[in-house]
C-alpha cells in the first residue's frame, strides 16, 4: 500500500475525541453531587415513611399505642420500663442495637405526640444540614 492510501487517525481527531471525553468526565463528576444527594433524600423518605413506619404499627398493635417520645424509637429494640410483658420486640433488625441512622450518620427523629402530624407520630430525618426544624427535613408528613 501506498502511505497516502492508509487509513488512520491524524493527531487532530485524537486530541479532539479526548477533549470530548474530558469534558463528558467533567460534567458527570460535577453533578454527581446533585445525584446522590437525590438519592440520599429518596432513601431517608423511604425510611420515614415505609421502614419505621411498619414497626411502628406492630409496636402500636402488640402495647396499644406508639412509644412516647422519652421512650423514642429505642423502644422498637427493647422493651421500655413496665411494657416487657406485652413487648413482642425487636420490631426493627439494626446491628449491634444501636438506633438507625440517616443517610448523613444522624438518629432519626421521633415524636408522639406528633406536631406535624395531630394524633400520630412525626418520624423525620433532620436531612443534610443536620438542623432540627429546617426546610430539608424529610419527615412522614
Amino acid at each position: 500500500m501506498a502511505p497516502s492510501q492508509r487509513s488512520a487517525f491524524t493527531l487532530l481527531e485524537i486530541l479532539v475525541t479526548l477533549a470530548i471525553i474530558g469534558l463528558l468526565a467533567g460534567l458527570a463528576i460535577s453533578n454527581s453531587d446533585k445525584i446522590f444527594g437525590q438519592s440520599q433524600e429518596a432513601i431517608a423518605r423511604v425510611f420515614v415513611r415505609d421502614a419505621l413506619k411498619t414497626s411502628l404499627v406492630r409496636y402500636r398493635i402488640d402495647l396499644g399505642d406508639y412509644p412516647t417520645t422519652s421512650e423514642g424509637i429505642a423502644a422498637l429494640i427493647t422493651a421500655p420500663a413496665g411494657k416487657a410483658e406485652r413487648w413482642r420486640g425487636p420490631y426493627i433488625d439494626v446491628a449491634g442495637g444501636r438506633l438507625p441512622t440517616d443517610p448523613w450518620g444522624e438518629v432519626y427523629r421521633y415524636r408522639f405526640p406528633g406536631t406535624k402530624n395531630k394524633g400520630s407520630f412525626d418520624l423525620y430525618s433532620v436531612g443534610p444540614d443536620k438542623t432540627d426544624g429546617s426546610e430539608d427535613d424529610i419527615g412522614n408528613w
